[in-house]
C-alpha cells in the first residue's frame, strides 16, 4: 500500500468518490467496493503534529482500531489516555477526536452501515450492544489479544488484496469476529434478560451441545438432570424450579423431549442397530430405552422404524 498524508486518507474517505466509481463494476460489487477497507498504522505517512478531528462528512464510516502507540482519544464530554496496546470502535453517532504522539503502529478498518447490511450479515448493526453502550467503547488488550487482532487484521490485509470472488464475505466476517472480541472485552454488555431466562438458555445450550450423534462410538455425555445441575453449577432442584417456569417442562422432560427427538433421527436416518442407539444415547441396555421409546410413541422402536420406512 502507498503511503499517503492523513489529510489525503480521511478526505478520500468524505468525498463519496468511491460510490461514483461503484457504478463502474459489474453489478455484484457494485454494493461492496468503497464500503470496507483496512489499514496498517505504520504504512501510513504520519507527519501528524496535532490532533486529527474527522469531518463530519466522513462520519459514515464505522471504524474499528487497534492502537499499539500512544495517543489520546477525546469525545464530546471527555477524553481517553492510550498508553497501551487498546481496541477501539468509533460510529457515525460520535464524533471523536484523535491525538497521536510520535510514530503510530497498529491498524484499522472503515465500513459503512450497508457493509454490514442485515441482508448481508444477519446482524442490524446499530443493535449491536458494542455501539448502544452507554460506555465508550475503548478497551486495553492483554498480548495475547494483540496477537489474535493483528492476525484478523492480517487477514483483512490478505483478503482484501485477493482476487477471492467471495472476499467481502469474508471481510465481513472478520469484522464481526472484531466486533464480537470487542464486546467480550466488555463485561456489562450482556442481554437484558432476567437470571432464570440466562439458566434457561445456558441448559438449552448445554443440551444441544450433546447432539447429533454421528458415529456408533459416540455417547452423549450428559443424561440426567443431576448431571446437568453439576455442569451448570446450580443445584438440581433449582434448575428444574427455573425450568418449569420458563418452558413448562421439568429439566428430566425436556431431556427426554431432545433424547426422542435424537432416537426417531437416528432410527430412521442410520442402519445403527437398535442397541446401538440405545447405547449411544446413554440408556443402560437395549430394554431400557426400548420402554422409554414406546411410554413416549406407543411403539417399540423397530416398529417405529419399519413403519416409518414403509
Amino acid at each position: 500500500m502507498e503511503t499517503t498524508t492523513w489529510d489525503d486518507l480521511v478526505t478520500g474517505f468524505a468525498d463519496g468518490s468511491s460510490k461514483t466509481l461503484s457504478a463502474l463494476l459489474p453489478e455484484g460489487l457494485q454494493h461492496e467496493v468503497g464500503h470496507f477497507n483496512v489499514f496498517d498504522l505504520e504504512n501510513i505517512q504520519q507527519d501528524i503534529p496535532h490532533a486529527v478531528a474527522e469531518p463530519y462528512s466522513c462520519l459514515t464510516f464505522y471504524k474499528i482500531s487497534l492502537l499499539t502507540a500512544p495517543s489520546d482519544f477525546a469525545y464530546p464530554d471527555g477524553g481517553i489516555e492510550i498508553r497501551q496496546p487498546t481496541l477501539v470502535f468509533t460510529t457515525p453517532k460520535i464524533a471523536t477526536t484523535w491525538l497521536p504522539y510520535g510514530r503510530q503502529t497498529g491498524h484499522f478498518c472503515v465500513f459503512t452501515a450497508d457493509f454490514l447490511h442485515p441482508s448481508k450479515s444477519g446482524v442490524i448493526l446499530d443493535e449491536l450492544p458494542i455501539f448502544k453502550s452507554p460506555v465508550y467503547p475503548v478497551f486495553t488488550v492483554s498480548p495475547a489479544d494483540v496477537a489474535r487482532i493483528e492476525h484478523i487484521f492480517g487477514q483483512m490485509h490478505a483478503e482484501l488484496r485477493s482476487g477471492y470472488a467471495y472476499k467481502y464475505d469474508l471481510l465481513r466476517a472478520y469484522t464481526l469476529e472484531l466486533i464480537h472480541l470487542g464486546q467480550k472485552l466488555q463485561p456489562s454488555i450482556v442481554p437484558n434478560h432476567s437470571a432464570s431466562a440466562r439458566t434457561t438458555t445456558m441448559f438449552v445450550e448445554l443440551l444441544e451441545q450433546q447432539f447429533p450423534l454421528q458415529s456408533r462410538g459416540q455417547t452423549i455425555a450428559l443424561r440426567t438432570a443431576k448431571e446437568y445441575a453439576e455442569h451448570l453449577a446450580v443445584h438440581v432442584n433449582h434448575l428444574n424450579k427455573v425450568l418449569k417456569e420458563t418452558t413448562g417442562l421439568t429439566t428430566t422432560e425436556l431431556i427426554a423431549g431432545r433424547l426422542l427427538q435424537e432416537a426417531k433421527k437416528l432410527l430412521l436416518q442410520t442402519d445403527w442397530t437398535i442397541a446401538e442407539i440405545a447405547d449411544c444415547l446413554g440408556f443402560s441396555d437395549f430394554a431400557h430405552f426400548a420402554k422409554f421409546f414406546k411410554s413416549h410413541t406407543a411403539m417399540p422402536p423397530a416398529t417405529f422404524r419399519s413403519q416409518s420406512k414403509d
